[in-house]
């Protein structure tokens, strides 16, 4: 799977799901970091990308979205460490594979 990781969410992150086998990019690495939501939305969607973000705006893209439509991992977690993120993130990740693979749009962590 591809996922392509918000600016909200350590670069980090995307080396950890690399780890884990599959693709995935931040949006630094991408030079969208200071691109619009909107601009983020379009690159994942040509890429076939699926969007890990903090950004409840992502949520509303999608719910709104009639035809180009990208699956959006919302994570709700407050602030810390990489450290911390990887020890949430790592039991939760393969239900997020699972969800995605049962073809899931929007899967909210918190």
């Amino acid at each position: 799977m591809n996922f392509l990781i918000d600016a909200q969410l350590p670069p980090a992150l995307a080396h950890l799901i690399i780890s884990l086998g599959h693709h995935a990019v931040h949006v630094e690495d991408a030079t969208l970091l200071l691109a619009t939501d909107k601009a983020i939305w379009d690159y994942a969607v040509q890429h076939q990308h699926m969007i890990i973000t903090k950004d409840e705006d992502f949520k509303n893209m999608l719910l709104l979205a009639t035809t180009s439509r990208t699956p959006v991992v919302w994570v709700r977690i407050g602030n810390c460490s990489n450290a911390a993120l990887t020890r949430w993130l790592l039991p939760l990740f393969p239900q997020v594979l699972e969800y995605l693979r049962q073809g899931e749009y929007l899967i909210e962590l918190y």
